[in-house]
């Protein structure tokens, strides 16, 4: 049975893809009509609207925001950790995000200046540089191309 904690993928009116929200928050689209199902699961509804998977728009939306840092994608703490996939320092599970230069040492919150960590490599490094914690990235932060 699906929970009211799964993603649904928001389209624009032209199909592009937006970003995803949760299916309370779909529901609420369908109800004010903003949206209309593209894909349900089969044979589950939530009172009389289909369980969405997918919802298009029925005006276009400008996306503005898309192109905003030069059409990369916005950098985000689950970007990153998507991004790198597993803990830049030990290859580890990613839990949290590491800045390499410290914000307190003026380190900007970029895709170049963030990785992937576990909780105890992250505390390990602290507010030191890699170099300074005696720990080696294993993976390079670097501008991800636009996925949706």
């Amino acid at each position: 049975m699906a929970t009211v904690a799964a993603s649904v993928l928001v389209l624009n009116a032209g199909y592009e893809p937006l970003h995803r929200v949760t299916v309370r928050h779909a529901i609420k689209m369908l109800h004010r009509e903003v949206a209309v199902v593209e894909e349900s699961r089969a044979g589950l509804t939530f009172g009389p609207y289909p369980f969405p998977t997918v919802l298009r728009l029925i005006r276009y939306v400008a996306m503005k925001w898309r192109y905003a840092t030069g059409g990369a994608p916005l950098c985000t703490k689950d970007g990153v950790k998507r991004r790198d996939k597993v803990c830049a320092y030990c290859g580890g599970p990613a839990e949290t995000v590491d800045h390499v230069l410290p914000k307190s040492r003026g380190g900007a919150s970029t895709w170049t200046n963030l990785v992937a960590a576990c909780s105890p490599c992250n505390h390990a490094k602290a507010n030191r540089t890699p170099d300074e914690a005696g720990m080696r990235l294993q993976v390079q932060p670097y501008v991800p191309a636009y996925a949706a």
